[in-house]
């Protein structure tokens, strides 16, 4: 029988800052958000995050310094723990989960919208709309009635949005604005936006952190009005050199749960299996694991450090470690499982932002009881290294992915190397310690 894979994404899952973190706010050298949520489990709980299995499966291995602050290990499968570099510029999901799969997102910049203001008017000119700046400022008004803008709920430069409101305008003509401005923006996400507006878009649009200009959405009535519409439009991408697609090609039965269903893309037909709830997300993970590739992601960790809400991530946390057991009781010797993050998202740092860390990476495979202790694993130097890794135990060719190198997960041995992405080559430790997330005080709520 052909080895299988399973990949449990935990959204926003990250262990310490990365040497580059301070660049867009120098608090997020702090970010360990890991480590910040098991010292508020302690602190506010008086008791360890109850994680282990996580703890077993390698997040021990990796993090010795939290000992006392994560429950004790309880192994499960032959496992190891390591961490990797994002890969992408950025911190960003869409970016993390296609960097994962193994595609090369170094052309992918944080920018401004006013840095290319004068190319978008120019590429939606020559599609026959009208457009002129508001205010004579850095947002664009299309048609009268559209606004493309700075997003203000990302890290500065990360996504633009294009918004209108659905009485101005139908949803599909948002979208086709957000395709042309696609066709020229060099940021992760172009998301169209369509909505009820308690007034005048213009009213609401507002300055945000690091020169952005931007609608601001939650004070223009759009999330509190009804029949909102959005749909994000990523930068390109080759997802024929993607784990996903390479797997499928290759006979393998596919399976997207929770939002890798809606970021990842595929020519070949995939099992997809949307969802935000955690609970059916990690039963799709628990039905389907040990056959074929899994691809899973669970949001509700992200939603949780957006909220700024520790108690909300470490109940997410200890709900994906009790379900480790009955994924890990679906796995052969030669199955493997993955747990790993796409960013971090810190809950205490301060802000409702992701952060720009390290992600830890959970190996294990398959050996029934008495499993031995989880021992360190190697690092890896980008997300694209788990893809081509991964691809390499389903027996796939070098070369599947466009990007990353092949290792072998539970050990330190190295692989058949694929293209490597331009960024995060770096190996140096995190800047970060569990001291300074035990000084960060106590959670911080609210968006």
């Amino acid at each position: 029988m052909s080895p299988s894979a399973t990949v449990l994404v935990l959204d926003g899952f990250g262990t310490g800052a990365m040497p580059d973190a301070g660049a867009v706010r120098a608090t997020d050298t702090a970010a360990d958000t890991v480590a910040a949520v098991a010292a508020w489990s302690v602190r506010e709980r008086g008791r360890p995050l109850r994680v282990p299995y996580l703890a077993g499966l390698g997040l021990a291995a990796l993090r010795p310094d939290l000992g006392d602050v994560l429950a004790a290990p309880v192994p499960l499968l032959r496992a190891a723990g390591a961490r990797a570099g994002l890969g992408y510029p950025g911190a960003d999901s869409f970016a993390g989960h296609q960097t994962l799969m193994g595609a090369d997102m170094s052309h992918v910049v944080l920018c401004r919208l006013a840095e290319r203001i004068d190319a978008v008017t120019a590429a939606l000119e020559a599609r026959g709309h009208r457009v002129g700046p508001l205010d004579g400022g850095p947002v664009l008004v299309v048609d009268g009635v559209a606004l493309v803008h700075d997003n203000l709920e990302a890290d500065p430069g990360l996504n633009w949005n294009v918004s209108a409101r659905l009485d101005d305008l139908d949803f599909a003509a948002i979208l086709e604005i957000a395709r042309v401005v696609r066709e020229v923006a060099p940021v992760a996400r172009v998301i169209a936006v369509g909505g009820h507006s308690d007034g005048p878009l213009a009213a609401a649009v507002r300055p945000g952190p690091g020169d952005t200009v931007g609608l601001d959405t939650p004070a223009s009535g759009f999330y509190r009005n009804g029949g909102l519409r959005v749909q994000h439009l990523g930068a390109r991408v080759d997802h024929a050199h993607q784990l996903h697609e390479a797997a499928a090609r290759a006979g393998h039965r596919v399976v997207l749960a929770g939002k890798a269903a809606d970021l990842l893309v595929t020519d070949t037909p995939v099992d997809r299996r949307p969802g935000v709830d955690t609970a059916a997300v990690l039963a799709d993970v628990a039905e389907t694991a040990g056959e074929g590739l899994v691809v899973a992601n669970v949001q509700q960790t992200d939603l949780a450090g957006h909220s700024q809400d520790p108690a909300a991530f470490a109940g997410q946390l200890e709900a994906v470690d009790r379900a480790l057991p009955r994924i890990a009781e679906r796995l052969g010797p030669g199955d493997l499982l993955v747990v790993t993050g796409d960013h971090g998202n810190d809950p205490t740092v301060g802000h409702p932002f992701h952060t720009r860390e390290w992600v830890p990476v959970l190996a294990g495979t398959g050996t029934g009881g008495g499993a031995a202790s989880p021992r360190r694993g190697r690092d890896l130097a980008s997300l694209a290294d788990v893809g081509a890794s991964v691809g390499r135990w389903l027996g796939l060719p070098a070369g599947a992915t466009a990007t990353g190198l092949a290792v072998d997960l539970l050990t330190d041995r190295l692989g058949k190397p694929h293209r490597r992405a331009a960024s995060d080559r770096s190996d140096t430790s995190a800047t970060t310690s569990l001291a300074k997330a035990r000084a960060g005080g106590g959670e911080r709520r609210g968006r």
